[in-house]
């Protein structure tokens, strides 16, 4: 697998089937190795991925995450097998424990301890039987991983990690942790503004939901942010740190902050002007590689 350094992530639950493959072809067009898509409420993730990957030709499809608890261990390795052989190699299966609210309020299961549940995950899918054509070359697992044993699980374990809501001095302590030859793909947020009230607003306003949620709190305060700072929707320096906003000169300074700290492959989230959870595409198109963002 080729993955390129630069990929986009996207909540593809708000587009119809029509609308996403056409923004997987645009995506594709403007040359982002990958697509990014989570998994809550909506679709089947590795459904959708099919679908994806059958309405794309070179373009790499990335859950962000595929939900543990949402399917056992045989049908997550099977289903990953299927659509790497499928696509030829252009499925790249990121797994993650989620949280206590998704796992327990709206699935009904127990939410288990991240790090043993994980591990004992990954083995059964390592064990699970395949009864189809394996496909070509052996699919890569990468994990949503924010803390330092999840991180070294991802290392150990998996061929790399997938950190969401993260800063480039996070990125550089993943590294740290992963070590050389694993994959380390941060999410990261792209506003196209310039007007820093307006910019916080609307960053506020995309990590409102994230700010309810304990694994991401913890972090957050592990890279240093205090309670005042995650107090009120985020102070000033709690918002700059975590979204990239600016002209575009700006954004893509920003996200070499992260290639610099060690990551390999970045995954853009934008943030609509309008405040929705589409994807803003002029700035997607802005800072495409096809542009000469490498």
């Amino acid at each position: 697998m080729q993955l390129g350094r630069l990929g986009v992530w996207a909540a593809m639950d708000l587009l119809t089937a029509a609308e996403g493959a056409a923004f997987a072809q645009r995506v594709e067009g403007w040359g982002y190795a990958a697509l990014w898509l989570p998994e809550s409420r909506g679709r089947n993730v590795l459904v959708h991925s099919s679908w994806l990957l059958a309405n794309t030709k070179t373009l790499i499809v990335a859950p962000g995450i595929a939900n543990i608890y949402a399917r056992d261990a045989m049908a997550m390795a099977n289903g990953q097998r299927a659509l790497a052989e499928q696509s030829g190699g252009r499925f790249l299966l990121g797994l993650g424990v989620s949280h206590v609210p998704s796992v327990e309020g709206v699935r009904g299961h127990t939410y288990g301890r991240p790090i043993a549940t994980m591990r004992a995950y990954l083995d059964a899918m390592k064990a699970a039987p395949y009864g189809a054509p394996e496909p070509s070359e052996k699919p890569l697992t990468i994990l949503a991983a924010l803390g330092p044993k999840m991180l070294e699980l991802s290392g150990t374990h998996a061929d790399g990690a997938h950190p969401y809501n993260v800063t480039p001095e996070h990125t550089a302590q993943a590294r740290r942790i992963l070590g050389p030859g694993k994959l380390l793909c941060p999410e990261v947020w792209v506003l196209l503004e310039t007007d820093a009230a307006k910019a916080r607003g609307l960053g506020r306003q995309a990590l409102a939901n994230y700010m309810r949620l304990d694994n991401y709190l913890n972090n957050w305060r592990r890279l240093g942010f205090s309670d005042d700072d995650l107090a009120s929707g985020g102070s000033d320096r709690f918002i700059d740190a975590n979204i990239l906003w600016g002209d575009e000169a700006t954004i893509r300074r920003r996200i070499q902050e992260h290639w610099d700290a060690g990551a390999d492959h970045v995954c853009i989230q934008s943030i609509s002007p309008d405040g929705s959870r589409r994807p803003d595409e002029t700035v997607l198109a802005l800072l495409a590689p096809a542009r000469g963002a490498r």
